[in-house]
């Protein structure tokens, strides 16, 4: 597919994350690998479907308003939410074959659904200057001539950017997850380059004329316009930050102390301080949120983090001693990015806030 060579970049980025994440998640190598493009209409999509789909809806936001679309093989959604469910590998096969997905398999693919967004609202904020936001909206699942087709379902009519990964997980047999973008969504992400216009000979201008034109172009600008150019540019100021909420004052110096490699400036507190208060002293490039066990506090901290910076999202890593199966599903429904088990390794804890906060390896 010619063109939109920014967006197969940023999605080809997101989705390598993506694959990361979700196999720590599901305790499994993951790899989710882009391999094609194709512009593709809906009716041709699905009119070569052989097989089910689980459908991901993610609204689009702030500069570039849309939707768009991660199509996952329905088994491999089977697959992986019974994995994370720890469910038994006969019941898998029979879930597989059956095309059976329930209440909680969709849940749990939920989590799954969160990190892949996770990663493409990361990617593509750090491509687009912040100026975007995707939220995940839904998921629904199609199966060919037993789940209704229609002009909105299960998703809307019309042309489509079709992005093709391989999905792959040692020992398990997988297909692809495929990312839909509206063609004008696509246009918007990735702007076709224009063609220059054939050079015109000069027009000789009289000075009454030419009088207008520099009279324009010396006017002060509006109040309005002011405004204007400044959000486009507005965002997170500051110095650079990197917040850590931390009862215990013996691990968040220690957390502090590993953090200083960032070069960023480094902000100690507890978890009962006014969070809102630290978040706008300064850039916040990563929040570390540390406590003895995975608890409502530690959850609440996350939860307000997301709700103060919901148009801007930061990094957030939790920290605890010990950790439930509940605990991290929750930790992750509510934010967080990475969750580490205490005392954690330094260079494990170094690489994963070096790709969050996309600092280069020196």
């Amino acid at each position: 597919m010619e063109g939109y060579d920014k967006l197969h970049e940023m999605l080809q980025n997101a989705l390598v994350q993506a694959g990361e994440e979700a196999g720590m998640l599901l305790g499994q190598s993951l790899s989710v690998t882009l391999t094609d493009s194709l512009t593709f209409s809906k009716s041709a999509y699905f009119g070569d479907l052989d097989d089910g789909v689980f459908v991901l809806e993610v609204e689009s936001r702030e500069e570039y308003p849309g939707r768009l679309y991660l199509l996952f093989n329905l088994r491999d959604a089977i697959l992986m939410s019974s994995l994370l469910l720890g469910i038994p590998a006969a019941r898998i096969k029979e879930k597989q074959r059956l095309s059976i997905i329930e209440a909680d398999d969709i849940d749990a693919f939920g989590e799954i659904g969160n990190m892949v967004n996770g990663a493409l609202n990361t990617t593509f904020q750090g491509s687009l200057s912040g100026k975007a936001h995707l939220k995940l909206q839904g998921s629904k699942k199609y199966v060919p001539e037993i789940d209704p087709l229609s002009s909105e379902e299960p998703l809307p009519d019309g042309d489509y950017l079709m992005f093709r990964s391989k999905l792959e997980m040692e020992g398990q047999e997988m297909h692809h997850l495929d990312v839909l973008i509206p063609l004008d969504l696509g246009k918007l992400y990735d702007p076709p380059a224009e063609a220059k216009p054939e050079a015109e000979p000069p027009v000789e201008e009289s000075e009454e004329a030419a009088e207008p034109a520099v009279a324009a172009a010396a006017a002060p600008v509006a109040d309005g316009a002011v405004g204007t150019v400044q959000a486009a540019v507005a965002g997170s100021t500051g110095e650079d930050m990197v917040v850590i909420f931390e009862d215990d004052d013996v691990d968040r110096h220690q957390m502090a102390e590993s953090l200083k490699f960032t070069g960023f400036k480094i902000v100690e507190s507890t978890l009962n301080a006014d969070i809102k208060d630290i978040l706008s002293q300064g850039n916040v490039r990563l929040v570390v949120i540390g406590s003895r066990d995975a608890d409502d506090r530690e959850l609440a901290v996350c939860i307000k983090i997301n709700a103060l910076r919901q148009e801007q999202p930061v990094p957030i890593i939790m920290s605890a001693e010990r950790w439930t199966r509940t605990a991290v599903l929750k930790a992750l429904k509510y934010g967080a990015r990475e969750i580490i088990i205490k005392p954690c390794d330094y260079d494990d804890l170094v690489s994963k806030v070096r790709r969050l906060c996309r600092i280069m390896a020196v």
